[in-house]
């Protein structure tokens, strides 16, 4: 018999990380609590568009679509963001201000909008002058939702993210709807903040991090998501499609072709 090769403590301790994280992405999807997944997916790490499918399942059941869109993503692409997928993949990494929308497995959070109530099975969100997203990297409220009523003026000093976006100087309608995307939820300065689903500016037209739908799409997909079947968010290049399985999630028919 051979020799056994030896192996360092350290690389031990990093091979077991790795397959903890790898669990870790399994069973947040695996569990049959997770019955509804967004799965966005773009031509390459530098693509501004993608096609957004969201599937559901009965619990122990098979993955059906329930529903697909165009839409678009960061200005400079996608790099991996902060989520419930392994760290450490190669490719590029999302970072605070670059444009790139992160790339991975997350949580879906609450939705938000301008109005007082949102056809929507999520937690809701209505939105007024005083709301806020800190993206401000050394801010202790950095990648947090806040009211300025409740943190004081000095706390949003410095962030470039109103919520009532319709009542900003640069008014849009970008924020009118949307749901909050839980990259980097720890709040790791520099790490990317402020990560939605939301209206797009216009058709076509890049967002600085976020993912854009049009309009009634978004509508479409709100009304469908429910808080209590678990909803994941994932984004991914077709290049990175072949994880899913292994992550333990369903891949679209045609993952990244529009409809």
């Amino acid at each position: 018999m051979p020799p056994r090769p030896s192996v360092s403590r350290r690389a031990v301790l990093a091979i077991n990380a790795a397959w903890w994280l790898t669990g870790r992405a399994r069973a947040a999807v695996a569990d049959d609590s997770v019955r509804q997944v967004v799965v966005v997916v773009t031509r390459s790490w530098e693509a501004t568009a993608g096609v957004a499918t969201w599937l559901g399942r009965q619990p122990g059941g098979a993955w059906t679509e329930a529903g697909s869109a165009s839409v678009t993503v960061g200005r400079a692409g996608c790099g991996w963001g902060l989520g419930l997928h392994p760290d450490g993949l190669e490719g590029p990494a999302k970072r605070e201000g670059d444009g790139r929308s992160p790339a991975g497995v997350f949580t879906i959070g609450a939705a938000f909008g301008a109005a007082p109530a949102l056809d929507t099975g999520l937690a809701y969100r209505p939105l007024d002058g005083d709301d806020w997203c800190i993206d401000v990297p050394a801010s202790p409220l950095y990648n947090r939702t806040v009211n300025r009523r409740d943190v004081g003026a000095a706390a949003v000093v410095g962030s470039t993210e109103p919520m009532r976006r319709d009542l900003a100087p640069t008014a849009d309608g970008q924020y009118a709807i949307g749901f909050m995307i839980g990259h980097n939820p720890r709040g790791t300065a520099g790490m990317g903040s402020c990560i939605f689903g939301h209206v797009v500016a216009g058709p076509g037209v890049p967002t600085s991090g976020c993912t854009g739908f049009a309009e009634r799409d978004l509508r479409t997909l709100l009304a469908w998501l429910r808080a209590d079947a678990g909803p994941l968010f994932v984004l991914l290049p077709r290049a990175e499609v072949h994880r899913l399985a292994g992550w333990g999630l369903p891949e679209p028919l045609a993952p990244g072709t529009a409809r």
